[in-house]
Protein backbone atom coordinates (compact mmCIF):
# COMPACT_ATOMS: atom_id res chain seq x y z
CA UNK A 1 0.00 0.00 0.00
CA UNK A 2 1.59 3.35 -0.73
CA UNK A 3 0.97 6.80 0.30
CA UNK A 4 -0.43 9.05 -2.26
CA UNK A 5 -0.38 12.43 0.14
CA UNK A 6 1.55 13.59 2.50
CA UNK A 7 0.88 16.85 4.13
CA UNK A 8 3.25 17.94 7.45
CA UNK A 9 3.77 21.53 9.10
CA UNK A 10 5.74 22.62 11.42
CA UNK A 11 8.58 19.42 10.99
CA UNK A 12 12.14 21.25 11.99
CA UNK A 13 13.18 23.09 9.02
CA UNK A 14 10.72 22.08 6.48
CA UNK A 15 8.47 24.61 5.27
CA UNK A 16 4.48 23.36 5.20
CA UNK A 17 4.97 20.11 2.68
CA UNK A 18 1.85 19.44 0.14
CA UNK A 19 3.44 16.50 -1.49
CA UNK A 20 2.07 13.83 -3.45
CA UNK A 21 4.65 11.06 -4.57
CA UNK A 22 4.31 8.85 -6.93
CA UNK A 23 4.16 4.87 -6.11
CA UNK A 24 7.14 3.96 -7.45
CA UNK A 25 10.84 5.57 -6.73
CA UNK A 26 10.65 9.35 -5.79
CA UNK A 27 13.63 10.71 -5.96
CA UNK A 28 14.09 14.25 -3.54
CA UNK A 29 18.01 15.88 -4.18
CA UNK A 30 19.16 18.47 -2.45
CA UNK A 31 22.29 20.48 -0.48
CA UNK A 32 22.80 19.03 3.20
CA UNK A 33 21.02 20.34 5.39
CA UNK A 34 18.17 21.11 2.99
CA UNK A 35 15.52 19.31 5.12
CA UNK A 36 15.89 15.96 2.50
CA UNK A 37 16.43 13.83 5.84
CA UNK A 38 13.65 15.84 7.61
CA UNK A 39 11.01 14.31 4.74
CA UNK A 40 12.01 11.14 5.51
CA UNK A 41 11.69 11.58 9.15
CA UNK A 42 8.16 12.99 8.99
CA UNK A 43 7.45 9.26 7.14
CA UNK A 44 9.12 7.37 9.82
CA UNK A 45 7.56 9.07 12.33
CA UNK A 46 3.69 8.53 10.40
CA UNK A 47 4.69 4.89 10.92
CA UNK A 48 6.04 4.49 13.83
CA UNK A 49 5.26 6.98 16.14
CA UNK A 50 9.08 7.78 16.22
CA UNK A 51 12.21 9.53 14.68
CA UNK A 52 15.02 8.03 13.27
CA UNK A 53 17.18 11.07 14.28
CA UNK A 54 16.39 12.23 18.24
CA UNK A 55 15.07 9.78 21.36
CA UNK A 56 12.42 12.76 22.02
CA UNK A 57 10.53 13.48 19.00
CA UNK A 58 9.47 16.92 20.61
CA UNK A 59 12.94 17.57 18.85
CA UNK A 60 12.00 17.51 15.53
CA UNK A 61 9.36 20.44 16.24
CA UNK A 62 10.51 23.35 14.57
CA UNK A 63 11.69 26.23 16.66
CA UNK A 64 9.33 28.89 18.03
CA UNK A 65 5.97 26.75 17.16
CA UNK A 66 3.34 25.02 19.49
CA UNK A 67 3.57 21.88 17.31
CA UNK A 68 4.26 19.58 14.79
CA UNK A 69 1.08 18.31 12.77
CA UNK A 70 1.87 15.10 9.99
CA UNK A 71 -0.70 14.02 7.55
CA UNK A 72 -0.62 10.93 5.20
CA UNK A 73 -2.99 8.82 3.09
CA UNK A 74 -2.75 5.83 2.11
CA UNK A 75 -3.92 4.51 -1.67
CA UNK A 76 -6.86 2.07 -1.50
CA UNK A 77 -10.48 1.68 -2.00
CA UNK A 78 -11.36 3.45 0.55
CA UNK A 79 -8.05 5.71 0.56
CA UNK A 80 -6.81 5.30 4.44
CA UNK A 81 -5.52 8.66 6.40
CA UNK A 82 -3.60 8.71 8.79
CA UNK A 83 -1.43 11.34 10.93
CA UNK A 84 0.79 12.43 14.13
CA UNK A 85 0.49 15.21 16.15
CA UNK A 86 2.79 16.41 19.08
CA UNK A 87 2.97 19.47 20.89
CA UNK A 88 5.50 20.83 22.57
CA UNK A 89 3.41 21.44 26.10
CA UNK A 90 2.04 17.86 25.94
CA UNK A 91 3.97 14.86 27.05
CA UNK A 92 2.33 12.11 24.16
CA UNK A 93 1.55 11.99 20.73
CA UNK A 94 -2.08 11.88 18.91
CA UNK A 95 -2.44 9.19 16.90
CA UNK A 96 -4.99 8.87 14.31
CA UNK A 97 -5.77 5.93 11.94
CA UNK A 98 -8.88 5.73 9.16
CA UNK A 99 -10.09 9.16 11.56
CA UNK A 100 -10.45 7.38 14.71
CA UNK A 101 -7.89 7.98 17.64
CA UNK A 102 -6.01 4.95 18.38
CA UNK A 103 -4.00 4.23 21.29
CA UNK A 104 -1.06 1.46 20.03
CA UNK A 105 2.09 2.62 17.46
CA UNK A 106 1.36 -1.36 16.29
CA UNK A 107 -1.96 0.20 14.73
CA UNK A 108 -0.11 2.68 12.69
CA UNK A 109 2.36 0.43 11.72
CA UNK A 110 0.64 -2.49 10.40
CA UNK A 111 -0.91 0.08 8.45
CA UNK A 112 2.25 1.58 7.08
CA UNK A 113 5.34 -0.83 6.56
CA UNK A 114 8.11 0.44 6.72
CA UNK A 115 11.95 0.31 6.18
CA UNK A 116 14.81 2.60 6.63
CA UNK A 117 18.55 2.51 4.99
CA UNK A 118 20.37 4.93 6.39
CA UNK A 119 23.53 5.55 8.37
CA UNK A 120 21.81 3.71 11.26
CA UNK A 121 21.52 0.77 9.65
CA UNK A 122 24.73 -0.20 10.07
CA UNK A 123 24.13 -1.14 13.70
CA UNK A 124 22.59 -4.67 12.06
CA UNK A 125 26.41 -5.50 12.14
CA UNK A 126 28.21 -3.30 14.35
CA UNK A 127 25.56 -2.24 17.11
CA UNK A 128 24.23 -4.16 19.78
CA UNK A 129 22.04 -7.47 19.97
CA UNK A 130 18.77 -5.62 20.08
CA UNK A 131 19.45 -3.67 16.88
CA UNK A 132 18.99 -7.30 15.65
CA UNK A 133 16.49 -8.15 17.81
CA UNK A 134 14.40 -5.02 16.13
CA UNK A 135 15.09 -5.69 12.85
CA UNK A 136 13.77 -9.59 13.10
CA UNK A 137 10.74 -8.56 15.34
CA UNK A 138 9.87 -6.63 12.84
CA UNK A 139 9.09 -9.35 10.04
CA UNK A 140 7.86 -11.48 12.60
CA UNK A 141 5.14 -9.25 13.19
CA UNK A 142 3.89 -8.12 10.15
CA UNK A 143 3.60 -12.21 8.79
CA UNK A 144 2.46 -13.78 12.31
CA UNK A 145 -1.07 -12.44 13.50
CA UNK A 146 -0.43 -13.47 17.13
CA UNK A 147 3.04 -12.77 17.11
CA UNK A 148 2.64 -9.04 19.09
CA UNK A 149 0.43 -10.66 21.39
CA UNK A 150 2.78 -13.65 22.43
CA UNK A 151 5.91 -10.54 22.46
CA UNK A 152 3.43 -8.13 25.04
CA UNK A 153 2.88 -11.68 27.42
CA UNK A 154 6.67 -12.18 27.45
CA UNK A 155 7.33 -8.75 27.97
CA UNK A 156 4.99 -8.86 31.04
CA UNK A 157 6.45 -11.96 32.06
CA UNK A 158 9.74 -10.56 32.13
CA UNK A 159 9.17 -7.56 33.91
CA UNK A 160 7.50 -9.72 37.02
CA UNK A 161 10.17 -12.16 37.57
CA UNK A 162 12.78 -9.18 37.33
CA UNK A 163 11.04 -7.31 39.69
CA UNK A 164 10.57 -10.15 42.18
CA UNK A 165 14.87 -10.94 41.63
CA UNK A 166 15.12 -7.02 42.44
CA UNK A 167 13.51 -7.92 45.82
CA UNK A 168 15.44 -8.32 49.08
CA UNK A 169 13.78 -11.48 50.22
CA UNK A 170 12.71 -13.96 47.23
CA UNK A 171 8.85 -14.57 46.75
CA UNK A 172 9.35 -18.62 45.93
CA UNK A 173 6.29 -19.34 45.02
CA UNK A 174 5.26 -16.12 43.14
CA UNK A 175 8.58 -16.26 41.31
CA UNK A 176 7.55 -20.11 40.49
CA UNK A 177 4.16 -18.57 38.93
CA UNK A 178 6.25 -15.99 36.81
CA UNK A 179 8.70 -18.70 35.68
CA UNK A 180 6.08 -20.53 34.18
CA UNK A 181 4.82 -17.96 32.25
CA UNK A 182 7.82 -16.28 30.91
CA UNK A 183 9.03 -19.54 29.75
CA UNK A 184 5.63 -20.62 27.92
CA UNK A 185 5.09 -17.35 26.35
CA UNK A 186 9.32 -17.66 25.62
CA UNK A 187 9.45 -20.81 23.52
CA UNK A 188 6.48 -19.39 21.98
CA UNK A 189 8.08 -16.43 20.29
CA UNK A 190 11.01 -18.56 19.79
CA UNK A 191 8.72 -20.57 17.68
CA UNK A 192 7.78 -17.87 15.56
CA UNK A 193 11.38 -16.10 15.21
CA UNK A 194 12.83 -19.72 14.26
CA UNK A 195 9.85 -20.26 11.58
CA UNK A 196 10.39 -16.61 10.06
CA UNK A 197 14.26 -17.17 10.21
CA UNK A 198 13.74 -20.05 7.77
CA UNK A 199 11.81 -18.17 5.54
CA UNK A 200 14.57 -15.74 5.71
CA UNK A 201 17.64 -16.89 5.39
CA UNK A 202 17.34 -18.22 1.77
CA UNK A 203 15.46 -15.33 0.24
CA UNK A 204 18.78 -13.15 2.17
CA UNK A 205 21.31 -15.05 0.22
CA UNK A 206 19.00 -14.88 -3.07
CA UNK A 207 19.05 -11.18 -2.23
CA UNK A 208 22.53 -10.75 -1.49
CA UNK A 209 23.68 -12.53 -4.51
CA UNK A 210 22.01 -9.90 -6.38
CA UNK A 211 24.70 -6.98 -5.19
CA UNK A 212 27.76 -8.73 -4.36
CA UNK A 213 29.22 -12.12 -4.60
CA UNK A 214 29.84 -12.86 -0.69
CA UNK A 215 29.08 -16.81 -0.72
CA UNK A 216 30.77 -17.33 2.50
CA UNK A 217 28.75 -14.74 4.23
CA UNK A 218 26.20 -16.44 7.02
CA UNK A 219 23.03 -15.49 8.78
CA UNK A 220 22.10 -17.11 12.00
CA UNK A 221 19.39 -17.00 14.47
CA UNK A 222 20.42 -17.42 17.71
CA UNK A 223 17.60 -17.61 20.79
CA UNK A 224 19.15 -16.53 23.98
CA UNK A 225 19.11 -19.93 25.44
CA UNK A 226 20.84 -22.89 25.55
CA UNK A 227 19.57 -24.57 22.22
CA UNK A 228 19.19 -28.21 23.89
CA UNK A 229 17.77 -27.43 27.24
CA UNK A 230 13.84 -26.12 27.68
CA UNK A 231 13.91 -22.54 28.99
CA UNK A 232 12.05 -23.85 32.48
CA UNK A 233 15.22 -25.28 33.02
CA UNK A 234 17.60 -23.18 32.28
CA UNK A 235 16.02 -20.60 34.68
CA UNK A 236 15.77 -22.57 37.67
CA UNK A 237 19.37 -23.60 37.39
CA UNK A 238 20.31 -20.03 37.15
CA UNK A 239 17.96 -18.45 39.60
CA UNK A 240 20.31 -18.02 42.29
CA UNK A 241 22.98 -16.22 39.54
CA UNK A 242 19.57 -13.77 38.37
CA UNK A 243 18.92 -13.39 41.80
CA UNK A 244 22.50 -11.95 42.38
CA UNK A 245 22.61 -9.75 39.61
CA UNK A 246 18.98 -8.63 39.95
CA UNK A 247 17.34 -9.32 36.09
CA UNK A 248 16.78 -12.30 34.15
CA UNK A 249 19.85 -12.90 32.45
CA UNK A 250 18.58 -15.93 29.80
CA UNK A 251 15.64 -16.04 27.51
CA UNK A 252 14.27 -14.50 24.41
CA UNK A 253 15.14 -10.98 25.41
CA UNK A 254 19.06 -12.10 24.85
CA UNK A 255 18.19 -13.43 20.83
CA UNK A 256 20.42 -12.21 18.46
CA UNK A 257 21.62 -12.53 14.81
CA UNK A 258 24.80 -13.93 14.20
CA UNK A 259 26.10 -12.32 10.85
CA UNK A 260 29.56 -13.81 9.79
CA UNK A 261 32.11 -14.04 7.06
CA UNK A 262 33.76 -17.32 7.42
CA UNK A 263 34.42 -17.64 10.77
CA UNK A 264 34.87 -13.70 11.62
CA UNK A 265 31.97 -11.49 12.12
CA UNK A 266 31.16 -9.70 9.42
CA UNK A 267 31.41 -6.40 10.20
CA UNK A 268 35.50 -6.80 10.94
CA UNK A 269 36.23 -8.04 7.46
CA UNK A 270 33.69 -6.31 4.88
CA UNK A 271 34.20 -2.36 3.81
CA UNK A 272 32.15 0.13 4.54
CA UNK A 273 30.19 -0.44 1.02
CA UNK A 274 30.47 -4.07 1.67
CA UNK A 275 28.56 -3.61 4.53
CA UNK A 276 25.90 -1.35 3.36
CA UNK A 277 25.28 -3.75 0.73
CA UNK A 278 24.55 -6.29 3.40
CA UNK A 279 22.47 -4.53 5.48
CA UNK A 280 20.56 -3.52 1.84
CA UNK A 281 20.16 -6.94 1.15
CA UNK A 282 18.53 -7.86 4.59
CA UNK A 283 15.97 -4.88 4.28
CA UNK A 284 15.35 -5.64 0.74
CA UNK A 285 14.94 -9.24 1.57
CA UNK A 286 12.04 -8.54 4.35
CA UNK A 287 10.33 -6.59 2.03
CA UNK A 288 10.33 -9.51 -0.31
CA UNK A 289 9.36 -12.23 2.17
CA UNK A 290 6.53 -9.54 3.61
CA UNK A 291 4.91 -9.81 -0.55
CA UNK A 292 5.34 -13.29 -0.61
CA UNK A 293 3.62 -14.11 2.54
CA UNK A 294 0.76 -12.01 3.27
CA UNK A 295 1.05 -10.00 -0.24
CA UNK A 296 1.37 -6.79 1.21
CA UNK A 297 4.34 -4.35 0.10
CA UNK A 298 6.74 -2.24 2.58
CA UNK A 299 7.33 1.56 1.88
CA UNK A 300 11.19 2.39 1.26
CA UNK A 301 13.21 5.08 3.18
CA UNK A 302 16.91 5.48 2.11
CA UNK A 303 18.93 8.56 2.93
CA UNK A 304 21.57 9.46 0.78
CA UNK A 305 21.80 6.10 -1.59
CA UNK A 306 24.97 6.91 -3.22
CA UNK A 307 27.32 6.90 -0.15
CA UNK A 308 29.46 4.10 -0.11
CA UNK A 309 28.40 2.85 -3.40
CA UNK A 310 30.23 2.84 -6.46
CA UNK A 311 28.25 3.23 -9.97
CA UNK A 312 27.82 -0.68 -10.60
CA UNK A 313 26.68 -1.02 -6.64
CA UNK A 314 24.47 1.76 -7.33
CA UNK A 315 22.95 0.46 -10.54
CA UNK A 316 22.55 -3.06 -8.80
CA UNK A 317 20.42 -1.95 -5.58
CA UNK A 318 18.45 0.55 -7.45
CA UNK A 319 17.52 -1.73 -10.16
CA UNK A 320 17.43 -4.47 -7.57
CA UNK A 321 14.65 -2.25 -5.54
CA UNK A 322 13.06 -1.26 -8.80
CA UNK A 323 11.78 -4.91 -9.06
CA UNK A 324 10.30 -5.09 -5.70
CA UNK A 325 7.58 -3.00 -7.64
CA UNK A 326 6.80 -1.17 -3.90
CA UNK A 327 6.86 2.91 -2.98
CA UNK A 328 10.44 4.09 -2.09
CA UNK A 329 11.81 7.63 -0.98
CA UNK A 330 15.56 7.82 -1.54
CA UNK A 331 17.23 11.08 -0.92
CA UNK A 332 21.04 12.31 -2.65
CA UNK A 333 22.57 15.68 -2.75
CA UNK A 334 23.07 15.39 -6.28
CA UNK A 335 20.38 13.52 -8.91
CA UNK A 336 22.88 12.67 -11.76
CA UNK A 337 24.54 10.22 -9.53
CA UNK A 338 21.15 8.32 -9.80
CA UNK A 339 20.99 8.81 -13.40
CA UNK A 340 20.53 5.81 -15.68
CA UNK A 341 20.34 3.54 -12.60
CA UNK A 342 16.43 2.05 -12.64
CA UNK A 343 14.86 -0.52 -14.66
CA UNK A 344 13.00 0.27 -18.00
CA UNK A 345 9.89 2.13 -17.44
CA UNK A 346 10.54 2.24 -13.49
CA UNK A 347 8.42 5.15 -12.39
CA UNK A 348 10.66 7.38 -11.07
CA UNK A 349 9.12 11.45 -10.10
CA UNK A 350 11.62 14.01 -9.00
CA UNK A 351 11.66 16.62 -6.59
CA UNK A 352 14.01 18.92 -4.75
CA UNK A 353 14.43 20.43 -1.83
CA UNK A 354 16.16 23.86 -1.40
CA UNK A 355 16.24 25.93 1.86
CA UNK A 356 13.36 23.60 3.27
CA UNK A 357 11.04 24.48 0.85
CA UNK A 358 10.11 21.41 -1.63
CA UNK A 359 9.84 21.52 -5.05
CA UNK A 360 8.21 18.97 -8.12
CA UNK A 361 10.48 18.76 -10.78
Amino acid sequence: MALERLQFQNLRNLATVDMAPGKGVNLVSGANGSGKSSLLEGIHVLGLARSFRTHKLKHAIAHDTAGMTLFGRLAGDPPRPLGVRRDQAADGLEMRLDGEKVERVAQLAQALPLQLINPDAFRLLEGSPSARREFLDWGVFHVKHDFFDVWRRVRRALKHRNALLRHGKMDVQALNVWDREFAHWSERLDALRMEYMQALAPLFQATLAELIDLPELTLRYQRGWDAKRPLGDVLAAGRDSDSHMGFTQTGPQRADLRIRLGRRPAVEVLSRGQQKLVVSALKLAQGRLLGEMNGRTCVYLIDDLPAELDGEHRRLFCQLLAGLECQVFVTCVEPETLDRVWLPNTDVRMFHVEHGRLHTE
